[in-house]
């Protein structure tokens, strides 16, 4: 089993479920007409239907961590037995990704949003796995 794959993948169903609660404890649930699962309550920035996709668009960020979080962590289980070239491009491609969303995220909020350091933390993890 490989250590270091195996925490980075936790990490990532960690960040996907913290994700979601705080976005929708922090920004969706004053946008909810009550009883609704998907926010609709439109505002003058913001229309009701480009409200719900952004909705959507919040939660498939957790969805796709949690995939990349599975796909970690079965390759941490089956290390040395799946080695094989496109194993190395499915934890390259992670490695890029990781390091590439903790910089967007880096930019885009100026620093301020602590997503960007466990993004980072995962690609390392990742780096160090491999």
């Amino acid at each position: 089993m490989n250590t270091y794959l195996c925490i980075a993948g936790i990490l990532c169903f960690l960040l996907g479920i913290v994700h979601s609660i705080l976005g929708e404890y922090l920004i969706f649930n004053s946008k909810r007409n009550k009883g609704n699962l998907v926010p609709s309550k439109k505002s003058e920035a913001l229309k009701g239907r480009h409200l719900r996709i952004l909705w959507a668009t919040w939660h498939l960020a957790s969805v796709f961590g949690w995939c990349i979080g599975a796909i970690l962590i079965k390759i941490s289980i089956e290390y040395n037995e799946l080695k094989s070239t496109s194993i190395d491009f499915i934890i390259q491609s992670i490695i890029y990704t990781m390091f590439l969303t903790s910089l967007l995220v880096l930019v885009g909020t100026k620093g301020k949003h602590p997503g960007w350091i466990v993004l980072l933390l995962i690609g390392i993890l990742v780096v160090i796995g491999n």
